[in-house]
């Protein structure tokens, strides 16, 4: 072969290997564009989900609904960015998933649920015990003032801190530690999340929050049945509690 037909040869090869790289690069966009659209597509039909979920006897939103406040907060959080790859495709179903290291990021109806038992405002400091992925504390962070939240495994308070961050939600600061002592630096907190199972109301956590504020907790075991619990602190400092559906959480977990 000689030297022209080589650097013909060569050339071409070029050429092809150019337009299997912009075709790639297209496929790339094209099939991001497209999940792009199917997960918004999905987002709303799961926002549809909860509106209708609150609607049914017993779901324990107050009045039979999920405020548009906090729908809308739901609506503007991506879910699936916090969802681990192999699990995504199913990042908006109604239902919890796992994150790794024995946890769950919960159920889109409980986190709603949950958020509008808390009665956040805009001027709201509120404490989240259990970061788990992000996803709540994301869903406070466009409601509230500022969102402390505490997460007692390293590595998954780590991860959510890189995603909350990557995605912008500036108003939230996340720390690793015993979420059971709160976090008394930044107490009195307007309201109080917490997304695991305690066998009881921590103390502290009642002496965190404010005169006027709400804790919202599952109690109970890991085997025994579960509840979600309402606590209101009156201006006078007086408790109240109220159970408001039976739930299934992760236990929450104390620092040896």
């Amino acid at each position: 072969m000689g030297n022209k037909t080589i650097q013909q040869s060569y050339t071409g090869l070029r050429m092809l290997r150019g337009f299997l790289s912009a075709l790639a690069i297209l496929f790339c966009f094209t099939g991001s564009s497209i999940a792009s659209d199917e997960y918004a597509r999905v987002h709303q039909k799961l926002i549809e989900a909860i509106r209708a979920h609150a609607a049914v006897p017993g779901a324990g939103a107050p009045g039979g609904r999920i405020s548009e406040a906090v729908l809308s907060a739901m609506r503007a959080v991506p879910r699936h960015e916090f969802v681990p790859e192999p699990f995504r495709h199913f990042a908006y179903r109604d239902q919890p998933l796992p994150i790794g290291h024995g946890q769950t990021i919960s159920q889109p109806y409980i986190v709603a649920l949950m958020t509008e038992l808390a009665m956040v405002a805009a001027g709201s400091v509120v404490l989240e015990v259990g970061t788990g992925s992000g996803y709540q504390a994301a869903v406070l962070s466009r409601l509230v003032r500022r969102v402390y939240t505490i997460e007692i495994v390293e590595a998954l308070a780590r991860s959510a801190t890189k995603v909350l961050a990557r995605l912008g939600y500036q108003n939230v600061t996340v720390r690793a530690g015993d979420g059971y002592l709160g976090w008394p630096e930044h107490a009195p907190f307007d309201a109080i999340i917490v997304t695991a199972a305690a066998p009881k109301i921590p103390p502290p956590l009642l002496e965190q929050l404010k005169p006027g504020g709400r804790l919202v907790i599952p109690v109970g075991g890991r085997a025994g049945a579960q509840s979600l619990m309402l606590i209101e602190k009156g201006r006078d400092g007086r408790i109240t509690r109220k159970s408001v559906i039976g739930v299934r959480f992760v236990p929450l977990t104390r620092a040896r």
